[in-house]
């Protein structure tokens, strides 16, 4: 007698012995082919200034990542300069190995406008088409599809700002404790218009910084302030050659500064084109400047009002090469009506990465100061000294960090796993 329960577990066990039986072997075949395309694939390096590489990663899913440059097939180094308009980056595709034949570069502008996700998607875009030159020699290029967007002939665009861009930023803070409580406040706005030929960038900001301590039930307040103007001008005159310069004000009561303003023309002749600007730069800049000084207080020179000439002169190095980057400046100032009166300034920063997943990193600075003239007159008051609020005679400054970073293991990052990403913020 058929027994329609019976005959419908009966399918059931046999379904789910066939899928027992089966899945793996499907599962192993698929492991199979991703084994070997994976294999196949080149090897990417990602260096420099992109977007997060766990987004790459999760979009460009058809190569493999590597954590270090001597494992790859190709080195992806990201260099960026931001103008008024946005940023623009400049991502040079270096072959290696059986690849060395193959290295250029292609650039992508982010409008300051566009979301960061748009931002990222155009990086990304960049990034597919950088990597088709490699991928086409690997059988990973049959896995593959290419489609064409067709694009309207772009029509010429009127822009009613002509090129101006304007920002404004506002920021507080507050913070405290029994015994101590600060509030400090922060404004700034800006002028920006970047073309080839021409740059004029005009700034303001203002800062003011509160503090209140408590000690034996006596209340102690502080307050500084400071605000400075900025305006340059520089205008193309080369590939190698720049003139401008700036028109400066400014306010400190840690310097002892009541209103300052300042005039300063300069030029400025680069070793290498400006083009190269995102990979290598050797500048030398000079400036001669004049500005007029009224203090908060008498200074050590018995001055309420200076008029003041100085010169100063710069040369600088920022690299960024395959190995790592480097950046050094040697910075000289002095007053025309005594030359004692100078500053000399040495600054340098090197990252190296040594061998697989070991780097060094040094940066540096250190100033010989010989031209504090708007030092208070008399004796400070301990409040002033431990406190900082005004500022110390000196004849040097510096600043050191050294760093090493080592990582070792798996050489393939092909994971990306989100989970708990921002649980670090609470």
């Amino acid at each position: 007698m058929f027994h329609p329960a019976k005959a419908v577990s009966t399918l059931m066990l046999i379904l789910t012995m066939t899928t027992i039986s089966v899945v793996p072997i499907l599962g192993q075949t698929q492991a199979s082919e991703t084994k070997d395309w994976r294999n196949l694939a080149p090897r990417v390096f990602l260096d420099g200034s992109g977007v997060g590489s766990d987004y790459v990663r999760t979009e460009i899913p058809f190569v493999n990542y590597v954590r270090d440059q001597k494992d790859a097939d190709i080195h992806i180094l990201t260099t960026m300069q931001s103008s008024g308009a946005g940023t623009e980056y400049q991502v040079e595709f270096i072959g290696l190995g059986k690849y060395k034949d193959v290295h250029f570069t292609l650039t992508y502008f982010a409008d300051r406008l566009a979301t960061y996700d748009e931002y990222r998607a155009g990086y990304v875009r960049i990034l597919k088409k950088g990597l088709m030159p490699f991928v086409s020699r690997t059988p990973v290029e049959d896995m593959l599809s290419i489609s064409f967007k067709e694009k309207a002939a772009p029509l010429p665009m009127k822009d009613p700002w002509n090129g101006w861009i304007f920002g404004l930023s506002f920021s507080g803070s507050m913070s405290g404790e029994e015994a101590y409580k600060s509030s400090s406040f922060r404004g700034g706005s800006s002028i920006n218009r970047v073309t080839e030929d021409l740059k004029i960038s005009v700034s303001y900001n203002s800062n003011i910084y509160k503090s209140r301590f408590t000690i034996l039930d006596q209340a102690i307040d502080t307050t500084t302030k400071s605000s400075w103007f900025s305006s340059l001008i520089v205008h193309s005159i080369s590939p190698h050659w720049s003139v401008g310069g700036w028109i400066a004000a400014s306010s400190s009561t840690y310097s002892n500064v009541d209103y300052t303003v300042s005039a300063a023309p300069a030029i400025e002749f680069n070793v290498f084109p400006y083009s190269e600007a995102t990979r290598k730069r050797l500048c030398i800049l000079y400036r001669l400047s004049w500005g007029y000084y009224r203090y908060l207080e008498e200074t050590i020179y018995n001055k309420m009002i200076d008029s003041l000439w100085s010169q100063f002169l710069m040369v600088s190095l920022n690299l960024i090469q395959p190995w790592g980057s480097t950046s050094a400046s040697v910075v000289g100032s002095h007053y025309l009506h005594d030359f004692s009166k100078n500053r000399l300034s040495l600054y340098g920063g090197i990252s190296v990465r040594i061998w697989k997943g070991f780097s060094v990193y040094w940066s540096g600075d250190f100033a010989m100061i010989h031209d504090q003239l708007s030092l208070v007159k008399g004796a400070l008051s301990d409040e002033d000294i431990l406190l900082r609020l005004k500022q110390l005679s000196t004849t040097y400054g510096y600043y050191l960090s050294i760093g090493i970073s080592y990582s070792f293991g798996s050489s393939l990052s092909k994971a990306v796993n989100p989970r708990f990403s921002d649980f670090g913020y609470y």
